[in-house]
């Protein structure tokens, strides 16, 4: 309550009045935007570097969207999506007291609703208050919006690569096939790449990506969506074992 207050005392008035309204935000319902503020970001990122961005995005139903990627990317995201309204504020609490002690916001704690309006809406700086704007349009969507279109919206608006928005084109560009063909293990690596896909691409698989595919295929077979014998095996053709680089490196080494 204490670090609420300090942050209401903070947020400056301007910025919420500017957000879109609840009405705005209802009318995603059935509604689908073209393109995202994140898109422009990008467009623009890119003019800046002297080169033209073209943008891959299709839109598809949930419907149309393999079930393993959706279980994959609530597992590697955001476990309580079906339990909160928005914010998850048992894990806010302490980014709170973070961010006003050392005037820094750091990672994590962000819900795929505040994933979503982030990407719809806002710019992606790290700041205190960028992140209460976030705050107030994901409590807001959850209001108006069903849990499914919530996670249509933001399947469909999250980046994973460079121009690449979307699972259906996500699935496209890093495995040539639909959204709704996805094998189990290609949807752990693409659920895997998030929030982070220039970091974490299956074309040259990180350490960073090799863990968190792992990881998330293991919530997927405690979960009982996939035997882990299988999954693992599958995840490891596409990424790679997490212990591939070391036993390279090591034999190397020797004489």
């Amino acid at each position: 309550m204490l670090a609420a207050a300090a942050l209401a005392l903070a947020y400056p008035v301007g910025s919420y009045l500017s957000l879109p309204s609840t009405r705005d935000l209802a009318r995603l319902a059935w509604r689908t935007p073209t393109q995202s503020a994140l898109m422009r970001q990008r467009v623009e990122e890119a003019r800046e570097d002297g080169r033209r961005l073209a943008i891959r995005w299709r839109f598809v139903p949930l419907s149309r969207i393999s079930p393993f990627l959706q279980h994959a990317v609530i597992l590697g995201e955001d476990q309580n999506f079906w339990r909160h309204h928005g914010v998850d504020w048992a894990a806010t609490r302490e980014v709170i007291w973070t961010a006003l002690r050392t005037l820094h916001l750091g990672r994590g704690a962000s819900t795929l609703t505040q994933q979503l309006v982030r990407n719809l809406y806002l710019s992606q700086s790290r700041s205190i208050v960028r992140k209460a704007d976030e705050w107030v349009l994901a409590t807001r969507i959850e209001k108006v919006l069903p849990k499914t279109r919530i996670l249509a919206l933001y399947l469909n608006f999250a980046e994973w690569g460079d121009g690449v928005f979307g699972a259906e084109e996500a699935a496209e560009v890093h495995f040539g096939k639909t959204a709704a063909a996805l094998s189990p293990g290609e949807a752990v690596v693409l659920a895997a790449m998030l929030p982070s896909p220039h970091e974490r691409d299956p074309a040259r698989p990180t350490a960073a990506l090799r863990a968190h595919a792992f990881k998330i295929a293991d919530f997927m077979a405690d979960a009982g969506y996939v035997p882990r014998a299988t999954l693992r095996a599958e995840v490891a053709q596409i990424v790679g074992s997490p212990g591939r680089r070391r036993r390279a490196a090591k034999q190397r080494r020797l004489p």
